[in-house]
């Protein structure tokens, strides 16, 4: 009950920051699993995404994060395990017991969907976006059914913008391109560049 409640409490407080906005620009919130996957600017970006999916997608939409970010203390082990249900990965392979793309694997075999950001840590440098990790590469090869859907989410790191502690009240919005799947014998390079693509594609300005 108290995470159902704070989970409520986070959706309202991220639209009456940001008036955050879904556009569904390529695809429709419809039923069904997918694996979304977005651009990484703020600690708040699966926040955004999770907010405007419909109620009953979100409550089977969990947001893959850095066990090393959201186990660091009681609270945020609360909001990231109880509230969001997240995907919790260890990032350092040194230390790592189980293996990522099994455990978001095991998330789509329970039927779920996922949040995830394929360029592994927040970019906060000029260009748009980072390289991505291979991770989403392995992931489609386990799971070559389930859809891929891009999502640009704009303006969040003006909102929280790092070492910021008050967010600063803007306009955001979350959009939503049409899906991809890995084609049968794509290279991964060939993947990720594909991916890379569709993403960039729904930035505002299209700049790399």
């Amino acid at each position: 009950m108290l995470a159902r409640i704070a989970a409520s409490l986070v959706v309202g407080f991220a639209r009456a920051v940001t008036a955050v906005r879904g556009v569904w620009c390529g695809t429709a919130p419809v039923p069904g699993q997918r694996i979304y996957f977005a651009n990484h600017n703020s600690h708040g970006d699966f926040v955004l995404v999770w907010t405007v999916l419909p109620s009953a997608l979100r409550r089977r939409t969990r947001p893959v994060a850095g066990a090393d970010y959201w186990l660091t203390s009681a609270l945020k082990a609360f909001v990231g395990k109880d509230v969001f249900n997240a995907v919790l990965i260890d990032r350092n392979p040194k230390t790592r017991t189980d293996n990522p793309v099994e455990q978001m694997s095991d998330a789509l075999k329970g039927g779920d969907s996922l949040i995830l950001f394929p360029e592994g840590t927040r970019n906060t440098g000029p260009t748009r976006l980072l390289p991505f990790k291979s991770g989403m590469f392995h992931l489609a090869t386990a799971n070559p059914d389930i859809d891929i859907v891009p999502v640009w989410i704009e303006n969040l790191n003006r909102v929280m913008p790092k070492g910021a502690l008050v967010p600063i009240p803007l306009l955001c919005t979350v959009s939503f391109g049409a899906p991809i799947r890995l084609v049968a014998g794509e290279a991964k390079a060939e993947f990720i560049a594909r991916a890379e693509s569709a993403l960039i594609s729904l930035a505002p300005d299209k700049k790399n």
